[in-house]
């Protein structure tokens, strides 16, 4: 994955409160753990650099990795309460220390940056410091101690954006309800898609060097696709992959090998309307549910119905996995 980090200030139109944007499926796992989905009306998302202003297609975002934003109206009382962790009378001191870990989960990054200054003394007593303080506020809100104060989106799977989007909460329209929740609450969202929803054709590039069935550590795309039982699944593959593990050959998303004068012959390998599912090398090959195990071939060109509720993920079958090989696969999804 290829990473493009740089300071940014980025909004969803309709995280910010313009009403505009079409209604969008979202996953929201939050900072104590809990997942909520619902919908949201979002528009594309306007990021602002350094290097000018760009608009990303809403269908052309994965997901969004949440930092920890800062305090700065009350960056000087939390100092403040800092400094008094050094004081020689123990009650101010405790004082101190309470209204600290009550603090909202902003301090953290207050804190965190007050102790990592050149300028920093830390207290000579051990009962109350800004490190206990600190940890307790980590505990308590599920930060992790190496978080970043960036956020991250994750574009077509391929690349990613890190800096800082201006949005105070996401309205969320589930089954219970409408649900409004705070951005500091969030730590990851899902931009997830349904057929029949006026998403039309998704594409995606599945990576010779990574998605491969065989590899178990990303080998599998997540496409962001929802479907039910008995949805009209099509999908339709082209592009090469040269197999390092199968001797330099290259291969085509019907299991061909390209060049070859022993091609297979068109539909051997197709899944169109064959109802053949068990996949052959170099098959682009799907499957219903991060846990499933049961890998479908799609081949160069399907056309069935999904046979379970859940997310859709795509590969390339390979029962072995070589990170040099070469090449990838475009592939068009669409509902119906």
């Amino acid at each position: 994955m290829k990473n493009i980090l740089f300071s940014a200030a980025f909004c969803f139109a309709a995280l910010c409160g313009i009403a505009q944007g079409n209604d969008v499926e979202l996953k929201l796992t939050l900072r104590d753990g809990n997942v909520v989905s619902g919908t949201s009306r979002i528009s594309n998302i306007v990021l602002v650099t350094d290097y000018g202003k760009l608009e990303i297609p809403l269908k052309n975002v994965t997901s969004l990795d949440l930092g920890l934003s800062s305090d700065k109206p009350g960056a000087a009382k939390i100092a403040s309460l800092v400094k008094q962790l050094s004081n020689s009378d123990e009650k101010l001191r405790k004082s101190a220390y309470d209204e600290l870990v009550q603090s909202d989960i902003r301090a953290i990054v207050t804190i965190s940056d007050l102790i990592s200054s050149a300028g920093y003394e830390p207290s000579t007593f051990t009962d109350y410091t800004a490190d206990a303080a600190l940890s307790e506020l980590e505990s308590k809100y599920g930060v992790d101690s190496g978080f970043s104060s960036k956020d991250v989106i994750s574009i077509d799977y391929e690349y990613t954006i890190g800096g800082v989007y201006d949005f105070t909460k996401i309205e969320l329209k589930t089954e219970y309800g409408t649900l409004s929740i705070p951005k500091e609450k969030i730590r990851h969202i899902d931009v997830l898609y349904s057929g029949g929803s006026g998403n039309g054709e998704l594409t995606f590039k599945l990576m010779g060097s990574k998605h491969i069935s065989a590899n178990p550590n990303g080998g599998w795309l997540k496409t962001g696709i929802m479907v039910k039982a008995g949805q009209k699944l099509n999908i339709s593959a082209s592009g090469e992959i040269t197999f390092a593990s199968l001797s330099g050959s290259a291969y085509k998303p019907d299991g061909s090998i390209a060049g070859s004068t022993a091609a297979v012959e068109a539909g051997m390998y197709d899944s169109y309307g064959s109802g053949a599912t068990y996949p052959t090398y170099g098959n682009v090959v799907y499957k219903i549910g991060e846990n499933s195990a049961q890998a479908l071939k799609a081949g160069a060109k399907f056309s069935g119905t999904a046979a379970a509720n859940g997310m859709l993920y795509i590969s390339v079958y390979e029962t072995v996995y070589n990170a040099a090989n070469s090449g990838s696969y475009t592939v068009k999804i669409a509902l119906k």
